[in-house]
């Protein structure tokens, strides 16, 4: 145990118990109390900081899993093992902290490294079933009301939990190093960045916050809608605004502008936002990149494409070789239950039918995502629907009797997403009822909720799939999202070759980004334009080209490859985090 960390520990619980809150403005009090009694920041030598991070880091975010907030954590945590060795050979320790850890969790965070759950610091419909939330974001609390006072009293309650259990686990192991991720942006819990900013200010930590996602990246308050503008996805936040304590805290809450703090963002619009709408040190905002394995790079055969076929097939059957359908209307009407197991499975326009995915002549499109509504998943079956009232298209189809399509979709169903599952199944309802039944038989939905292994694969001589395979499954990606911090799967997806469909999505400046517009053309991705008012002619055959004949696009292929090695590298990130730790030690200049 550090005795500094254990002492300012011991410091925060005894000002916090002694604290009457009665509504928000004693929350924002006690935040001026807490830094005002923050420890002064020392002088270290390069070599003596980097000792003191080297004695462990504490991830802390709202859940770990398989998304892709999750995925990134363990290519930071990667990085800070280069760094400083991984534990295993008496390196640095790392444990991650959270709310939930899930059973896909497993397959990107490793054996060794750590794991400590609080219980309530899950975020939205997850934090202690959503009530919270949904009393900050979703119901009214007018300033002074007794309900607003009883919220604050509440969120402090909580607060004090967290707050100890994270001050306490970091004194017990002597981290001063903590990377929370989308805590301080993205408010899915008001008590977890509450308790962070207190124990960071009043421990004296370092905190390199990382940031995916903030909360005003597509929301704003009713008041500055345009007229007929639609809702965005993150107005809720704007809900209460005009309670102004409560807003003035949440403000200043998020993002906090710490002394020991820099904050890192994925994109150069979100760091723009920080300078120059908050007042953010511009020497203490960075922008990271995402870094692609080599495994993305290599090459496959056709014959390597179905052998990932089969593994799939395996999960998606539950240990069979072929998969058996649950017919469209059946699995709609046990919804719920299935919500509850989110099991794999593959629906078909009726029960029993057979659907093969390592078969000749499949057309396999991929929406390497979860279903969440800013990611459109009905749009992949809008155009499916276009395609097939395109006669060349429906032609070709019908003339191969063993042609079939399936729409995998690779994530989960996070459990407040139940509504835009249903409008996806709907979707490709949609699709069915639109073609003859002899071909709506050829038509599935494949859902693998994250998983990537069977006890049937080693049974058969197979390894588990990997993030890799799961994208050499596919003859044609889809991503016709309508918001991203990042768009991760244009990145993977090129790295491997695999020709996608997608939105340009907002911000555009970071679409932009990410396909590389401003860039030489050697670096820039190639990619086709999921259109957002209807599907022109020339739109469709190119679609058409891609799903029947995907050989025609080598080109395309071999030039995104080079285009992402080129930019996205571990060696990149790497470097990026010993700049990050120098600065937090002061220690760059």
């Amino acid at each position: 145990m550090c005795l500094d960390l254990k002492e300012g520990c011991d410091r925060m619980q005894a000002a916090m118990a002694a604290a009457t809150i009665g509504g928000w403005d004693d929350i924002s009090a006690f935040l001026d109390e807490a830094c005002a009694a923050a420890p002064p920041i020392p002088s270290h030598e390069r070599r003596e900081f980097r000792d003191k991070v080297a004695k462990g880091a504490v991830f802390y975010t709202y859940d770990y899993g398989i998304d892709g907030v999750s995925i990134e954590i363990t290519k930071y945590a990667q990085c800070l093992e280069n760094l400083f060795g991984s534990a295993e050979d008496g390196g640095i320790p790392l444990h991650f902290m959270g709310g939930d850890f899930y059973d896909k969790a497993d397959i990107v965070l490793k054996p060794y490294w750590k794991r400590h759950k609080i219980d309530g610091m899950n975020g939205w419909s997850k934090w202690l079933g959503g009530e919270w939330f949904a009393k900050l974001y979703h119901e009214d609390m007018p300033e002074g009301s007794e309900a607003s006072c009883a919220v604050a009293q509440e969120i402090w309650r909580q607060t004090r939990i967290i707050a100890g259990n994270l001050g306490g686990y970091l004194a017990e192991n002597g981290i001063s190093l903590v990377v929370p991720v989308n805590i301080p942006t993205n408010p899915g819990n008001l008590s977890a960045e509450l308790a962070l900013v207190i124990v960071s200010e009043m421990m004296g930590l370092y905190i390199l916050s990382s940031n995916h996602d903030f909360y005003w990246e597509g929301g704003k308050p009713v008041a500055q809608k345009q007229p007929g503008e639609a809702p965005g996805p993150r107005d809720h936040f704007f809900k209460n605004i005009g309670n102004a304590p409560f807003s003035s805290l949440f403000r200043r809450l998020y993002p906090w502008n710490g002394r020991r703090w820099i904050q890192v963002n994925i994109n150069s619009p979100q760091s723009r936002a920080l300078v120059e709408r908050f007042g953010f040190d511009p020497a203490r905002v960075f922008e990271l990149g995402t870094s692609i394995s080599d495994k993305f790079f290599e090459e496959f055969t056709p014959d390597d494409q179905k052998t990932f076929r089969r593994k799939m097939a395996y999960i998606l059957s539950d240990g069979e070789a072929t998969v058996q359908t649950v017919g469209i209307r059946e699995h709609q009407a046990a919804l719920g239950e299935w919500m509850g197991n989110q099991r794999p499975l593959v629906c078909g326009s009726r029960s029993g039918l057979v659907f093969d995915p390592a078969a000749d002549n499949t057309i396999y499109c991929l929406q390497p995502t979860r279903v969440i509504a800013r990611k459109r998943i009905e749009m992949d079956f809008q155009l499916l629907e276009a395609l097939m009232k395109q006669p060349s298209f429906l032609a070709a189809f019908q003339s191969v009797p063993d042609r079939q399509l399936v729409v995998h979709i690779s994530g989960p169903v996070p459990i407040e997403h139940r509504a835009d599952l249903e409008t996806v199944l709907a979707a490709y309802g949609k699709v069915l009822e639109s073609v003859p039944e002899e071909i709506a038989a050829r038509i599935f939905l494949a859902f693998s909720v994250g998983t990537e292994d069977h006890p049937a694969l080693a049974e058969n001589g197979l390894a588990k799939l990997n993030i890799e395979e799961i994208y050499r499954l596919a003859t044609v990606i889809l991503f016709p999202s309508e918001t991203e911090g990042r768009g991760l799967p244009i990145i993977e997806s090129s790295a491997g070759g695999i020709p996608i469909i997608c939105s340009r999505y907002y911000p555009e400046e970071v679409f932009a980004e990410v396909v590389g517009e401003h860039l030489p053309e050697n670096e820039q991705i190639r990619y086709v334009l999921f259109p957002e008012d209807g599907f022109p002619p020339a739109f469709l055959d190119q679609v058409a080209g891609i799903m029947l004949a995907p050989e025609a696009f080598e080109g395309n292929k071999t030039h995104n490859k080079n285009a992402v090695r080129l930019r996205y590298s571990m060696e990149m990130v790497q470097r990026k985090f010993e700049l990050f730790i120098d600065t937090l030690g002061g220690t760059n200049a």
